[in-house]
């Protein structure tokens, strides 16, 4: 099977063009924990499939490394494009990318001939309860979940949940640098307050414009970078008046320009896709 290993901020998957390389649905969940594996296999994130589309340019079919289907991948889609223009199996520079029934709306930027940049309308932030989604005792299911109290290994923290096709919980906290993420991450993804679990960021305000993140993500641990979880984190920062509409989010490894259009109510995250290199693997 032939591959290439891209990322987006160091959130790294293995990219296979779904068209090309037939693999039966049943085989996918383990193949990629295989090919995921970075000791024993290429080594990512995860294992993004791109395949046709009725709806849309192209389709992105995104797993976790631990095998599980996600939802929706915004460091991933900005890979997906990048993979189809550099690939040439599109020449125009605004596309059109399905991912598990909802489609996205993407803006590409050429650098000598290849994708650099990429602008994604991630569409309207979700924010109740039900749709997210979270059930917490007193709180209504077409409410919003802002400020909540969440207890977490006995501790205490407040959360503001928000849906960008996958689900997400913000805490806010004093330092991010210093938190064992890889103790306290599991207690957030599969407490009982998230039906699908959950996938956390950790945000510190440095100012109204920039802030610092970093995340847990479901099916995986800890990235170095979550495109829709900087989203989420941007939308929970101006709901609870901590930033501008505009937000820089710095990620472990590197960082996205966020912005909620209040009026339209869409979210435009902005940020790099790279290729890292291109194989050939036995499955």
């Amino acid at each position: 099977m032939k591959f290439t290993k891209m990322h987006g901020c160091g959130n790294d998957y293995i990219y296979v063009d779904g068209e090309k390389e037939k693999i039966l649905p049943e085989q996918k969940p383990e193949i990629v924990r295989r090919l995921s594996d970075r000791h024993f296999g290429i080594g990512g994130d995860g294992v993004i499939f791109i395949n046709p589309s009725d709806v849309a340019d192209f389709e992105m079919e995104m797993y976790n490394l631990d095998g599980s289907r996600a939802e929706m991948c915004g460091n991933g889609i900005r890979c997906v494009a990048k993979f189809v223009y550099d690939k040439k199996l599109t020449d125009k520079t605004s596309v059109s990318i399905c991912s598990f029934g909802k489609v996205k709306y993407l803006d590409l930027f050429i650098r000598d001939g290849k994708v650099s940049t990429v602008k994604v309308n991630m569409g309207s932030p979700i924010l109740k309860a039900a749709e997210i989604p979270v059930a917490v005792d007193g709180i209504a299911s077409d409410s919003e979940v802002v400020g909540e109290k969440i207890e977490v290994d006995g501790r205490e923290y407040k959360m503001t949940c928000v849906s960008m096709g996958n689900p997400h919980a913000v805490v806010f906290v004093d330092e991010v640098s210093s938190l064992p993420l890889e103790k306290i991450g599991p207690g957030f993804e599969n407490h009982a307050y998230f039906p699908k679990r959950i996938n956390t960021e950790f945000v510190k305000v440095i100012d109204r414009d920039n802030v610092e993140m970093r995340v847990w993500e479901r099916g995986t641990g800890e990235t170095l970078a979550c495109g829709t979880g900087a989203c989420a984190t941007a939308v929970a920062c101006i709901l609870n008046g901590l930033t501008n509409e505009k937000v820089t989010v710095k990620l472990l490894g590197g960082s996205l320009e966020i912005r909620w259009d209040r009026k339209e109510n869409l979210v435009y995250m902005t940020g790099p896709a790279a290729t890292v290199f291109e194989g050939e693997i036995e499955i």
